[in-house]
């Protein structure tokens, strides 16, 4: 199978997706070229229907693309069966989704673990521990769902997605529930993992404050990536935005 780049968890190759047939065919990713290294934290930004959502669904093996190549720790997803697509996703993906997600029946802690429950792996129980104590979720792992307030079930999502170690975590508008406290909190924790733990954070996102939280962001219009902006702050982030309207 061929291989990436070693410094680089993903990259996407001329990727081209196309929903719906004939009159009805909408081109939501259009030739887009890029890659994400290691360890980089990545804000991915563009207006509603510029295909951000798209991209990262495509990244991370969750829509099958149209053409083109999409690479993930070195193996390309188009050639993978749906077998292998589920145990790359299980093993070395971690998603958080602004819907959260968790499952009602279950505790804190059995929603955070429910994915080595589902690969047949035991928790690491002290970094089970160290992640409910940096999230703030020492005293809620026995509380299900409906007990735990919108910030703590965001914070129970993440503790799921980065339970697994994955080589990369895709979070999806993962501020846009959240107050802006418990956002800030957020950000700031997965600014942590990239830089401290070496995760790979690549986040949707409408929001510049959360952009500039990134090492990078892209900026994404009709499929096709027009700015790239290296260690975005809100000013250069704001600036980008205008010049799409201007």
């Amino acid at each position: 199978m061929p291989q990436g780049p070693v410094d680089a968890v993903a990259e996407a190759i001329d990727l081209v997706k196309v929903y719906g047939e004939g009159e009805n065919q909408v081109v939501a990713l259009n030739r887009v070229n890029v890659r994400f290294q290691r360890g980089s934290f990545t804000a991915i930004m563009g207006p509603s229907g510029s295909g951000k959502s798209t991209l990262m669904h495509c990244l991370a093996g969750l829509d099958r693309i149209t053409d083109g190549r999409v690479i993930l720790g070195g193996q390309e997803l188009q050639s993978m069966m749906d077998a292998q697509l589920t145990r790359v996703r299980r093993d070395r993906i971690g998603f958080i989704f602004q819907s959260f997600n968790l499952l009602p029946t279950l505790t804190a802690e059995q929603n955070i673990v429910l994915p080595l429950d589902l690969a047949g792996k035991k928790a690491d129980r002290a970094y089970l521990a160290q992640l409910a104590d940096s999230l703030g979720l020492a005293d809620r792992l026995t509380h299900r769902p409906s007990e735990l307030s919108g910030g703590q079930q965001q914070r129970v999502a993440i503790a799921r997605a980065l339970i697994t170690r994955p080589e990369v975590i895709f979070a999806d508008e993962p501020t846009g529930a959240l107050d802006t406290r418990t956002g800030t909190r957020l950000l700031e924790f997965l600014q942590q993992s990239s830089r401290v733990h070496g995760q790979s954070i690549i986040m949707v996102t409408h929001d510049p404050k959360a952009a500039a939280y990134a090492d990078r962001a892209l900026v994404l219009v009709d499929g096709r990536i027009v700015d790239d902006i290296q260690r975005p702050t809100v000013d250069s982030v704001n600036a980008a935005m205008a010049r799409l309207e201007a």
